[in-house]
């Protein structure tokens, strides 16, 4: 089960580069159900996403380089293609009003630099273990919109369309 909620940000962190990063290039084969095939660095994957906004059944499936770019091909929609910084967030703050997590909770912001097409959008994901952490979650300052039910911030809606 995938948890996670979408943010658009107000500004990039001044110290970004010093955060390790992923070059990703992913595309959609259909997207009701969501089927992605994704190349993460020198990694390749086919993907199954449910239904859902904020949680939602995800499969991942190893790919070799050669089935990755064969089901490229036949891809609907453009490519995206993006740099993920990998952000830790040791003790995030949650709602007023809730528990605090325990001491030892972190979580990990992965914030999406995109290529054109799609730049200069930036966007930040935040996977949780549960549905109560992620209601619970007060996103840090730098954080803007929360888009997470917003189906047009939604990488497989952004790569149909024309």
């Amino acid at each position: 089960m995938e948890i996670e909620r979408k943010f658009t940000i107000k500004q990039l962190p001044e110290d970004l580069k010093r955060y390790p990063f992923h070059h990703i290039e992913q595309c959609y084969l259909n997207d009701s159900p969501v089927v992605r095939v994704r190349k993460e660095d020198d990694e390749y994957y086919l993907t199954y996403k449910g239904v859902g906004m904020m949680a939602r059944e995800e499969y991942n499936l190893p790919l070799n380089r050669e089935a990755y770019y064969h089901l490229r091909e036949k891809a609907d929609g453009k490519v995206i293609s993006k740099r993920r910084y990998l952000i830790p967030l040791p003790h995030p703050a949650v709602r007023e009003g809730l528990p605090k997590p325990p001491e030892d909770y972190s979580l990990t912001i992965e914030l999406d630099v995109f290529d054109p097409p799609f730049s200069p959008l930036v966007m930040a994901e935040v996977e949780f273990g549960s549905k109560e952490a992620a209601e619970a979650f007060a996103p840090p300052d730098w954080f803007d919109e929360d888009v997470t039910y917003h189906p047009e911030y939604h990488n497989s809606y952004m790569a149909l369309q024309t």
